[in-house]
């Protein structure tokens, strides 16, 4: 089955929350207005004014005019989409209501907000009737401020066993008439409540990493043709950490993290994006060690892995483990232990290349890496064929059409992007594949 959606975005890097009241300051609506006015990199792709979790309940209403407030006067300039996060659970008619309530209110055409509010977040859902009665509450609210129906998208956070349960049946209930579920958007992760929806215990009392989760959310999301977000990351100074999870999920086909601070907003909207220079990697006892670029080699300089010239060839040692290798076993060896990280200039250039080959009646090509390794001032020479077929090709186009999704979708990070480039290979990399 095949369902139209209501948006054209390919790709989320970034889903970031700011409490739309915070008591005890002058101005309680501070930090989301100073969160509609990021610009560039520091803006995220989907900004969520967030009047449930990380606003106190006694502030929600006072949230909700900050919200109106500052989207009227400064939502029209933001660069990303803004998707207020209103209350929401699937055990309490009483709280729905209270976020059927807030979204009517926030959308009401009168107040001067809802031509820059693209959707609303709802928490707390559970199984797919309640995703069908939040549905519902976008149907009334578009019907009763005479707004175009589907209009408002819908993302949801997948906080309890239930809704990941309805993950599977989402693809399903899709398009058909008694619905309007194709305003769906995102499926964003909820660690935490769903942590203790689960009643999961861990002997230090962190969060579990749940792999099965955010394996489960991307795939949903695939199934149905919407984009899947993982949660927050909540040692906003382990930037390193957040680098690992990020591309832990993008293994798994999550793009899009969840930001708590403008510094991780940068950290992920450049963390998906292709490396500008490429980089080679030796496997050391399970460990990728990036090698130095000097001169026309690349260099290991650490302690784990030595290489000695002998008599009748060589002596490879890793992590303690001696290798006697001739000249040939030695260059295996290493073309075993080595991989490399292509470039956005490599990656551009090896679709650019294949493409011509194919415009030639050519169905596969043989493309060449090559690299002169240096270990303990020995250098091996080293060169690596794979085989380029259509697939490959789709393959490695998935990191391009990320970056022609965002150069579509974010002109305001144009000229950053052409700083990390180089404007040549911005204009070739919006150009390939098309």
């Amino acid at each position: 089955m095949s369902v139209q959606r209501n948006y054209d975005r390919e790709f989320v890097r970034t889903f970031f929350t700011s409490p739309t009241a915070v008591q005890g300051e002058d101005d309680s609506a501070k930090m989301i207005r100073r969160a509609a006015q990021l610009r560039g990199i520091q803006a995220p792709d989907v900004w969520v004014p967030d009047n449930e979790d990380a606003t106190a309940p006694s502030m929600r209403e006072e949230g909700v005019q900050n919200i109106i407030d500052v989207v009227a006067e400064h939502g029209a300039d933001f660069p990303g989409e803004i998707h207020p996060r209103v209350v929401w659970h699937r055990e309490s008619p009483t709280t729905r209501y209270s976020g059927f309530q807030q979204m009517l209110e926030i959308a009401d055409p009168e107040n001067g907000a809802v031509d820059n509010i693209d959707g609303f977040v709802i928490p707390e859902v559970g199984d797919i009737d309640d995703w069908k009665k939040a549905d519902e509450c976008f149907q009334i609210i578009e019907a009763e401020h005479g707004l175009e129906e589907g209009s408002l998208s819908m993302s949801v956070i997948v906080e309890s066993g239930e809704a990941e349960i309805a993950l599977n049946r989402i693809r399903d209930e899709m398009g058909k008439p008694s619905n309007t579920l194709e305003r769906m958007f995102l499926l964003v992760d909820g660690e935490v409540d769903y942590t203790k929806d689960m009643r999961a215990m861990t002997p230090t009392g962190e969060l579990p990493p749940w792999p099965e989760l955010r394996h489960n959310t991307s795939r949903g999301a695939s199934a149905a043709g919407l984009i899947a977000v993982d949660g927050p990351y909540d040692n906003i100074r382990d930037v390193e950490g957040y680098r690992e999870r990020m591309q832990d999920n993008r293994a798994k086909g999550m793009t899009g993290i969840w930001s708590l601070t403008p510094t991780q907003v940068e950290v992920a909207n450049t963390a998906p994006l292709p490396p500008k220079t490429g980089t080679w990697l030796l496997d050391v006892d399970g460990e990728d060690v990036e090698l130095t670029p000097e001169g026309d080699s690349q260099v290991y300089d650490g302690d784990d892995v030595s290489l000695t010239e002998t008599d009748d060839g060589y002596t490879l040692v890793v992590a303690g483990d001696d290798h006697h290798l001739d000249e040939d076993e030695l260059r295996e060896t290493l073309l075993d232990l080595t991989s490399y990280v292509p470039s956005m200039d490599d990656i551009v250039e090896s679709m650019e290349e294949f493409e011509a080959a194919k415009e030639a009646g050519k169905g596969a090509i043989a493309m060449t890496q090559s690299a002169t390794v240096a270990i303990d001032g020995v250098e091996v020479s080293l060169e690596k064929d794979r085989m380029w077929d259509e697939a490959t090709y789709q393959a490695a186009q998935t990191p391009i059409t990320l970056f022609q999704d965002v150069y579509r979708n974010r002109p305001d990070q144009h000229a950053e992007l052409e700083e990390m480039y180089g404007a040549d290979v911005v204009a070739r990399a919006t150009d390939v594949g098309n």
